[in-house]
């Protein structure tokens, strides 16, 4: 009998892993080109993070070292604004707060602390206007719409005004199930200072679709197109990815780590000092811990860690093929689907 092949979940995206709901918000009317995404885990998540790139915003960190003693997080905040966006996470926490979620540290029904990492990119004045940006609202917004199901890609949350190597970028998700049932999920909101797109006008992270994810995708025929440079400071990619596998801290952090190498597989250059790529990792299972220093346990870690690592490249592609044309005050942001047409003639699977 042939063991059964890696294959993504029913609707492709983080959510397909269980106990992981996504919301996002997002305002493209002028002056505002920007938004917010929440990844929320209401039976919550052990959690890592790992930070690469030279220019990262971040809040809540520190909490998901192994160890300090904070034992999971209620949700994940991904938003533009730049600093200015990490309030977005102040609403998220009240909503949380509203529902009487987070750490217990009082006897009243309200006395909690939520635990809300959060990463933001820079699209500062992307649409027209500086002080156009999330706020605290903007979360609390995103938290109350976040579902499981299908995940809006392209256009949409923190990916709204996101940009990578001057074409359009965006929000994109994958999933995988594995050989043994685990599912292993990823969302990306991609605004890189590097590109997605090879010489030739391929997307690098194309060859790691599950499939025919991918396959209606060929060489581009046009000359590659007419794009600004790089803009210090206005970049950052963030991420989240997540198992139902049961992972302890150190896995989780590990888990991280070698996400990071499927953004290298997608974008070229990755890490930038003007870039803040971070990583988030979480674990939903609650089943005994699979834990770093275990043996046993070092190979079926490796295929989940590995399987973030690709994951994470397909959401790459995704976003990047889900991105929109937009007009802005400083010019047009093309997609790469108006960048490179040819490349999609005859197509027919590239997850529209």
């Amino acid at each position: 009998m042939t063991a059964e092949q890696p294959r993504p979940g029913p609707h492709n995206a983080i959510t397909d892993v269980p106990g992981v709901l996504v919301g996002q918000v997002e305002r493209t009317d002028p002056p505002y080109l920007t938004g917010t995404t929440v990844v929320h885990v209401p039976e919550t998540a052990v959690a890592g993070v790992d930070v690469r790139g030279g220019a990262p915003g971040t809040r809540e960190t520190d909490l998901l070292d192994p160890v300090n003693s904070n034992p999971g997080v209620n949700a994940i905040v991904l938003s533009g604004g730049s600093a200015f966006g990490l309030d977005a996470a102040s609403g998220v926490m009240r909503s949380l707060e509203a529902r009487g979620v987070g750490i217990r540290v009082g006897a009243g029904e309200y006395d909690v602390v939520p635990i809300v990492p959060t990463a933001v990119i820079f699209d500062l004045g992307r649409g027209g206007g500086f002080q156009a940006r999330p706020d605290a609202d903007w979360g609390w917004q995103a938290l109350d719409a976040a579902t499981g199901g299908a995940v809006a890609e392209g256009n949409h949350g923190a990916g709204a005004g996101a940009r990578a190597g001057g074409l359009k970028g965006g929000v994109g998700t994958a999933s995988v199930v594995l050989a043994d049932g685990t599912t292993v999920g990823a969302l990306v909101i991609v605004n890189a200072a590097g590109s997605a797109v090879d010489a030739q006008g391929r997307l690098y992270g194309e060859r790691y679709g599950l499939g025919e994810e991918f396959a209606g995708l060929r060489t581009p025929t046009e000359p590659p197109p007419d794009l600004p440079g790089r803009i210090p400071g206005m970049n950052t990619v963030i991420a989240v990815v997540a198992t139902d596998a049961s992972l302890d801290k150190a896995a989780v952090k590990r888990m991280a780590m070698v996400a990071h190498d499927g953004l290298a597989r997608a974008l070229d250059p990755i890490h930038t000092l003007l870039d803040g790529d971070s990583i988030f990792a979480l674990s939903t299972g609650k089943s005994e811990r699979l834990s770093v220093t275990d043996p046993a346990a070092l190979l079926q870690l490796e295929s989940i860690f590995g399987a973030g690592a690709r994951t994470l490249s397909r959401a790459v592609v995704r976003a990047m093929l889900a991105a929109e044309t937009v007009e802005t005050p400083a010019g047009k942001i093309i997609s790469y689907r108006d960048a490179y047409p040819s490349a999609f003639l005859g197509d027919g699977s590239t997850n529209e």
